[in-house]
């Protein structure tokens, strides 16, 4: 009963200052903070990935076995972009294979979900590389039910902090070369 009084006690601020900004008090400390994150993820991001994030787009889908990481150069003429793109996947792929996060690490400035299974799991999870027309992806697959939640979580956080859009549900079926949806580039954060 204490710990649902005490559960109770925090939560009802909370809510009540994500209901409402007049309602907050600290609501536009909270907005600066969250910008100031946003804009650290983009200025880390472009330095580890070796492009500008606004001359791409990057999404996260969720499978049922397991996601991808997709990035298009939002021009189709931007092919040094377009290289860049897909020099980082393939770099990415092989790192994630290692057990390596170090990368996402540093852009996000801490350790994302999922990744410590991740690592602890490697061996039951494959990356893989695909070059498409504007970029590239890697193709996350696994069959362990832990892992499975580990790259679910990690991907849903990299939507959210990327600010991406993407859907943060399961989608019906993965990535193959026919059901492919179109990449589309996303208008710059």
């Amino acid at each position: 009963m204490k710990l649902t009084a005490l559960v109770l006690f925090l939560a009802i601020p909370a809510f009540a200052c994500a209901q409402s900004e007049m309602a907050c008090p600290m609501h536009a400390e909270h907005q600066q903070a969250a910008s100031a994150h946003a804009a650290g993820v983009d200025a880390r991001g472009d330095q580890a990935m070796g492009f500008s994030h606004m001359k791409s787009a990057h999404h996260f889908r969720l499978f049922p076995d397991g996601g991808a990481i997709e990035v298009v150069a939002n021009s189709t003429d931007d092919t040094a972009t377009r290289d860049a793109i897909q020099a980082h996947l393939a770099h990415i792929a092989h790192m994630f294979t290692g057990g390596d996060f170090q990368l996402p690490m540093f852009i996000h400035d801490t350790v994302p979900p999922g990744v410590p299974v991740m690592q602890s799991r490697r061996s039951a999870i494959a990356y893989t590389f695909e070059p498409i027309p504007q970029g590239g992806r890697v193709r996350i697959v696994t069959a362990d039910p832990d892992a499975l939640k580990a790259v679910h979580d990690f991907l849903t956080f990299q939507i959210q902090d990327h600010r991406t859009g993407d859907p943060l549900e399961v989608a019906p079926a993965p990535l193959t070369a026919g059901n492919t949806p179109p990449a589309t580039p996303a208008s710059p954060r």
